[in-house]
């Protein structure tokens, strides 16, 4: 008689997904009376006191973003599994990685300097052309070229990291709004992509359906409908021009603001441990859960990953303005501190689900909380036309380092996932340092930049 083993898919306990809820909603509404009460308050987004062209301002580009957002979650959460109904292999899947983090370190490193000299607004366009371009491409021919696919979204994640932001902070300068109202925009931005992404997820997998062949180029539909729109409301919305500099004056200013402040390296080598980090994250997560041909819903656990995210965001507002009122540096290198334990342990290969489920919560909840930090020091102490080529500069040594892990981890099986997760822990431990070391540089009043 055999012997009959019984297997279970794992999933998340649905009581989680009720937590993040109801944390984030508290997170939210709460926040008024207790900034109401500190003795530290200043203008929040829950201010009566803030003028509606602010408001009407904000929110026409939080839903430009959010389409944005939902363009970029679209192609990130069904590409794996397309490229897998197409019979594309693993091994041809790592070369496609590679050609995208190529064109992201040898293209996308520049273009936030060329979106600085022709302006922010036009490379925020090439961003919903390119993914309008990628659409119908998959959408008229039955065999899409991978490699073209894999270019282009490279090129439109590396504008989506610097585009908008610095056409928001531009236009936020170019109205006359105050710039302590800038926070709260930071901390909705990573709220609003993050609830976009999961929002593009039961999108897609509500238009795929069961009928699988039917509708396998349903998603492509979605991405051409959502570039319209934001090509629509771009061209009607955006009206104006920005007086950017010429190269010569853009490149004195570059020398001396960006190169020559050591802060500024600071940040930016921050800035490109997280994006490795995160970059490694995404690349390994789904591995090490299903590692010894273990069953879990994947689909279930990434919005528990993407809500805890939320909820890191909405604790930025409590830091900088309640009633613990704590400098920038502080909380980034309590947070990077949590991000590198959290790496260091799955790097130890920890092999129990439930543990590192929490563990990727509690990476992600940091991820929410960092992002719009970052953001706010850059408006500190880089200039706002020189924002965006700071940031495709400072992620030129995450994507090196991406591509060189990808050749020989991935492709030639020289390196270990655990390896890659410590040295990512290592990165991010440093840059817990480098905030640290900032907050020394920084003990005198933060100046102002920015010119007019």
């Amino acid at each position: 008689m055999g012997v009959v083993i019984e297997s279970s898919i794992w999933e998340p306990n649905p009581a989680l997904f009720i937590f993040i809820f109801i944390s984030c909603f508290f997170s939210i509404f709460l926040f008024p009376y207790a900034s109401n009460s500190s003795s530290n308050k200043t203008s929040t987004l829950f201010d009566h006191g803030i003028p509606s062209s602010f408001l009407r301002f904000q929110r026409k580009f939080l839903f430009l973003y959010s389409l944005a957002s939902a363009m970029e979650g679209l192609w990130s959460v069904f590409g794996e599994f397309e490229l897998a109904y197409y019979g594309v292999s693993r091994e041809q899947m790592v070369l496609y990685l590679c050609v995208g983090s190529a064109a992201a370190l040898f293209i996308g490193t520049f273009l936030g300097v060329l979106s600085d000299l022709i302006g922010q607004a036009k490379f925020c366009l090439i961003f919903c052309i390119l993914h309008l371009f990628v659409g119908i491409w998959k959408r008229v021919t039955s065999h899409p070229s991978v490699l073209v696919a894999s270019t282009c979204l490279s090129l439109t994640s590396s504008i989506f990291s610097f585009s908008f932001e610095t056409w928001m902070v531009v236009q936020h300068e170019k109205q006359g709004h105050r710039q302590d109202s800038m926070s709260d925009t930071f901390w909705l931005m990573t709220f609003f992509e993050s609830a976009s992404f999961i929002g593009s997820q039961v999108f897609a997998n509500w238009l795929v359906g069961d009928s699988l062949e039917k509708n396998i180029v349903s998603p492509s539909t979605a991405a051409i409908f959502l570039a319209m729109i934001s090509i629509i409301c771009f061209t009607r919305g955006l009206k104006g021009t920005i007086q950017t500099p010429a190269f010569k004056e853009y490149r004195m200013s570059f020398n001396a603001y960006i190169f020559g402040d050591k802060r500024i390296w600071l940040l930016a080598w921050a800035q490109a441990c997280l994006h490795f980090s995160i970059a490694v994250f995404w690349i390994l997560w789904a591995p090490t859960l299903v590692a010894d041909g273990r069953e879990l819903h994947l689909g279930l656990i990434y919005p528990c990953l993407l809500g805890a995210r939320m909820l890191g965001s909405t604790v930025f507002p409590w830091l900088i303005s309640g009633p613990s009122s704590l400098r920038t540096e502080d909380f980034l290198v309590y947070s990077f501190i949590i991000m590198g334990l959290v790496l260091s342990i799955v790097a130890y290969d920890y092999q129990e689900i439930a543990v590192l489920v929490t563990l990727f919560c509690l990476f992600h909840a940091c991820v929410g909380l960092i992002l719009p930090s970052l953001a706010k020091l850059r408006t500190m102490y880089v200039p706002n036309e020189l924002r965006g080529g700071m940031i495709s500069l400072s992620l030129a040594p995450a994507n090196a380092a991406i591509l060189l892990f990808l050749i020989q981890g991935g492709y030639y099986h020289n390196i270990g996932n655990a390896a890659v997760m410590a040295f990512a822990a290592l990165g991010i431990l440093s840059a817990a340092g480098s905030m640290h070391v900032l907050k020394r540089l920084g003990k005198q009043p933060y100046q102002n930049w920015h010119k007019s």
